[in-house]
């Protein structure tokens, strides 16, 4: 069994309830975590029998960048994606932060995180 992990994959998205966050946007960061069988990847050293980490990274984008109203409704379509197109993996756990939410006063980032096991 082996792990990878993308960390702080930077997006800029529109996600949020109110409409400002609509128009307005802000940035995202991501931090993937994927185990899978690593066993014929060590031996045969090639791509194909490989955990794609370039293919993770795109599952990522491309779902951070469709708007949602909710962090855990983009977590939840990342973690799906990643079971429907590779199947080699076991487990993954997604973190979702948004960074300078509006929330009053000064606050970092606020996070989300959801895993699945499939």
């Amino acid at each position: 069994m082996g792990v990878i992990i993308l960390e702080n994959i930077k997006i800029y998205s529109n996600h949020g309830c109110l409409d400002e966050e609509a128009r307005i946007g802000s940035d995202y960061l991501v931090d993937l975590e994927a185990h899978a069988d690593f066993t014929k990847a060590t031996e045969s050293d090639e791509l194909v029998d490989a955990l794609d980490y370039v293919s993770l990274n795109k599952i990522v984008k491309e779902e951070v960048g469709i708007r949602s109203k909710l962090l855990e409704h983009v977590c939840k379509r990342v973690l799906d994606r990643i079971g429907q197109e590779l199947t080699n993996v076991t487990y993954a756990r997604v973190k979702l932060s948004k960074l300078n939410p509006p929330i009053g006063g000064h606050v970092e980032k606020v996070s989300v995180i959801l895993e699945k096991s499939y």
